[in-house]
C-alpha cells in the first residue's frame, strides 16, 4: 500500500509513501508484499527497485534523509538490482518462518537456514566502537555501501526472531491481507492491520452477508 512516480533520470520526483503499522521494521517489511495470500488479482510488490528500499529504510528510521539522498546518488543500477534481489530473498524466508510459527507449524529447514545467512553476514560487517560512554556494535555508515540497507534489516529481522516480542505476534484478521504486527494492545486483542483499511472492509463485507436476500 504506497504511492510513487518517477521522472526521466530513474529517479523519484515523490517518495513512496509505506503503511508501517506493524510495531516492528521486520514486520513492515514482510507487509510489503502486499496482499500476499490473495489470488486475483497477483499480490503487489510495494519494493520494486532500490529507490524504494531506500525509501523504505528511510521512513522506518533506520537510516537519515542525508545519508538515503547521499547513496541514491553513487549506488549503481546492477548494485541496486543486486541489493533488491536479496532484501526480497531476506523478506520471503523471514515470511515463511513467521507465517508458519502463526499457523502453529515448525519453519522449514531451508528457510531458517537462509535466515542465518543473512543474520551472519550482518553482523560480519559490524565493527566494535566507542560511543563516548560504553563499547557498541556499529555497521560501516560512511561511505555506505549499498549492501548497508540489507544488514540493517537483517539485524532487525534477527532482533526481533530471536526475542520474546515473538509473542506478541499477530496477522491481520482478513485472509488475503495477512499482514503481520506486533500486537501491543491494553488486552492484545487487536485484528486488524488498520481499523480504516481491512477492519472497515471485513466489517462491510459480514453486514452484506447478514442482509443478503
Amino acid at each position: 500500500m504506497a504511492n510513487s512516480s518517477a521522472n526521466g533520470a530513474g529517479f523519484r520526483t515523490a517518495k513512496p509513501s509505506f503503511e508501517l503499522i506493524a510495531g516492528h521494521p521486520a514486520l513492515d517489511l514482510i507487509n510489503t508484499l502486499d496482499w500476499r495470500f490473495r489470488e486475483e488479482p497477483p499480490p503487489e510488490e510495494l519494493l520494486n527497485d532500490f529507490d524504494d528500499l531506500a525509501h523504505f529504510v528511510e521512513q522506518s528510521g533506520l537510516m537519515s534523509n542525508v545519508q538515503v539522498r547521499r547513496m541514491l546518488r553513487n549506488v549503481s543500477a546492477n548494485k541496486g538490482g543486486q541489493v533488491i534481489e536479496s532484501v526480497r530473498e531476506l523478506r520471503e524466508a523471514a515470511a515463511r518462518v513467521l507465517y508458519a510459527v502463526l499457523d502453529g507449524k515448525d519453519p522449514s529447514a531451508s528457510s531458517v537456514k537462509l535466515l542465518e545467512r543473512y543474520f551472519r553476514e550482518a553482523r560480519e560487517s559490524q565493527h566494535l566502537h566507542w560511543n563516548g560512554n560504553k563499547l557498541a556494535w556499529e555497521l560501516t555508515q560512511s561511505p555506505a555501501p549499498a549492501e548497508l540497507l540489507l544488514w540493517l534489516l537483517s539485524l532487525r529481522a534477527a532482533e526481533l526472531m530471536t526475542s520474546d516480542e515473538m509473542h506478541s505476534l499477530r496477522e491481520c484478521g482478513n485472509a488475503e491481507c495477512r499482514w503481520l504486527f506486533l500486537d501491543t494492545s491494553k488486552n492484545h486483542t487487536r485484528r486488524w492491520c488498520d481499523m480504516k483499511i481491512c477492519g472497515n472492509r471485513m466489517k462491510a463485507r459480514r453486514f452484506k452477508a447478514q442482509h443478503r436476500g
